[in-house]
């Protein structure tokens, strides 16, 4: 098979530095790859897809028809080629990770507490009072640890930079309902039984713990007189598009899938029915919007949840992970002030940059994004899935101009952002191997400690040319493989999981 370089024009800066040199920890791969016969790939990726076809590892897209007319279940795309990160820039980002999940784990609390921030005049006001997704019930309740996003799925980017390597910045923060961590699992099990032999030769730092760390987090996040708690997943039901993922991590850790009428309130305590009878939870990992857990409370009529449950909740009989109200430290219009917080609450530096960002609700900075719409990407501050944005540079006249008019009708419901070079890694594609564009998503888990499993969810924009991952608009996913310090000796768990890969890999003939 020809070298990545003979194959595509353009530089991805994943794998290669300036020059077109490949960068060290890609070479074992470039030149295990330059040795394989030149139909391996596609077969491989055959087999990819009728597993996790098998498996059933799909995703719903709401309002989308396949070319028949039914059904909106589809695969994502799962590219072979893996995005890989040395142990030294790992160890960057974990440590800006962490640094970034505690202080808007403090800002929630502060903001459902005492306000300091607020009144330090470092975050206006009306920008938190006025949020949607501000829960005045919510005030001056305790959660325990004082933990309120349990599992964050921090998204990152590399822009390039002139030497070919790049910086990595903060895109956005999701610290609601996080989605994408079955995938990360599930792919780093599909490269492993389809290249056993790549395990032998790079320290891939594990990620299969995940369910085991999770379950840990949520444990430590009931209360403390619990214990032995009872915790459950409480799911939409089979038609959310992130189904799959609630069941599997259901099954991974041991636990019940539950939805909102298996569950009931009595005195302020939550049971959930079973052929024996009522069992106590004590802690939720809900995959249900603030809006729908409740209907005594938020939206009435609501079926995805039960009645009385944030009562319960206030009153510390049951913990709801991540918790409610958490959504106002994610809103696109809070993003802006994260460095303010991690200055503020922990007296530190930001470790990880966010990307410049024009609030629109700024009459400077409404100006400037109006006058350059055409070079800016524009987001919905309450937008998500790759929906409710404009890419400047991939949009036409008329696109932008009927943008315009949405910003000029609502300057608060928006922020724009340059449209950053980002970095882009070698993917399989049907014309053979080509640069697309990536992001990560690695997953940060906060209970009596953070922490996270070496490495993320990589989403891949497939298009050629794009800039938007979502699974939603047509993106896919890679294996992360974060490798390890060569100077330390490989952990057990990870020349387990190759011995097993080798195995399963043999007895699939």
């Amino acid at each position: 098979m020809q070298k990545f370089d003979e194959m595509y024009t353009g530089l991805p800066y994943e794998f290669f530095s300036q020059g077109k040199v490949v960068r060290d920890h890609y070479k074992i791969y470039d030149a295990w790859l330059a040795r394989q016969p030149g139909d391996m790939m596609r077969k491989r990726r055959e087999e990819a897809e009728m597993i996790f076809r098998r498996v059933g590892i799909t995703f719903a897209v709401y309002g989308a028809k396949d070319e028949d007319g039914s059904g909106t279940e589809r695969l994502i795309p799962f590219d072979l080629i893996p995005r890989i990160i040395p142990s030294d820039e790992w160890a960057t980002l974990e440590k800006g990770l962490v640094q970034r999940v505690t202080a808007l784990n403090k800002f929630i609390h502060d903001v459902y507490h005492k306000q300091e921030i607020i009144k330090a005049g470092l975050v206006p006001e009306e920008q938190v009072m006025n949020n949607a997704q501000f829960r005045p019930e919510m005030v001056g309740v305790e959660v325990p640890n004082q933990i309120y996003s349990h599992i964050a799925g921090v998204d990152i980017v590399r822009a390039a930079d002139a030497k070919g390597k790049g910086e990595y910045y903060v895109l956005e923060d999701n610290l609601r309902v996080p989605s994408g961590v079955s995938y990360m699992l599930e792919d780093r099990k599909m490269m492993m039984r389809l290249f056993p032999d790549l395990f032998s030769q790079h320290r891939v730092a594990p990620v299969a713990h995940y369910p085991d760390l999770l379950l840990e987090t949520l444990r430590a996040s009931a209360q403390a007189a619990t214990a032995d708690p009872t915790v459950v997943v409480l799911t939409p039901g089979m038609y959310n598009s992130a189904y799959f993922e609630h069941a599997f991590l259901a099954q991974q850790m041991g636990i019940e899938l539950v939805e909102g009428q298996d569950l009931m309130v009595k005195d302020n305590f939550v049971y959930m029915r079973t052929t024996r009878g009522p069992k106590q939870v004590d802690v939720i990992y809900r995959r249900v919007d603030d809006d729908f857990l409740d209907p005594l409370v938020f939206r009435p009529g609501s079926t995805l949840g039960c009645e009385g449950l944030l009562g319960a909740y206030r009153a510390g009989n049951v913990a709801i992970c991540n918790a409610v109200g958490t959504g106002v430290a994610d809103d696109k219009s809070i993003y802006p002030y994260v460095p303010k917080m991690i200055e503020f609450y922990l007296g530190e530096k930001p470790i990880l940059n966010n990307v410049p960002t024009y609030m629109c609700r700024n009459k400077e900075d409404l100006a400037y994004t109006l006058a350059n719409l055409k070079d800016l990407v524009v987001k919905e501050v309450h937008g998500a899935g790759g929906y409710g944005m404009l890419v400047g540079p991939a949009s036409t006249k008329a696109e932008i101009d009927e943008f315009r008019k949405a910003v000029v009708a609502n300057p608060g419901g928006y922020i724009a952002q340059p449209t950053l070079s980002l970095s882009s890694c070698p993917t399989f594609v049907e014309s053979g191997i080509a640069p697309r564009h990536i992001d990560l998503r690695p997953f940060v888990l906060s209970g009596k400690t953070v922490q996270m499993v070496p490495g993320g969810l990589t989403r891949v924009a497939l298009k050629e040319g794009s800039l938007v991952v979502n699974s939603s608009q047509g993106g896919g996913t890679k294996d992360t493989w974060i490798l390890e310090d060569a100077s330390s000796p490989p952990p057990a768990q990870s020349q387990t999981q190759s011995q097993s890969a080798q195995t399963q890999s043999q007895s699939q003939g």
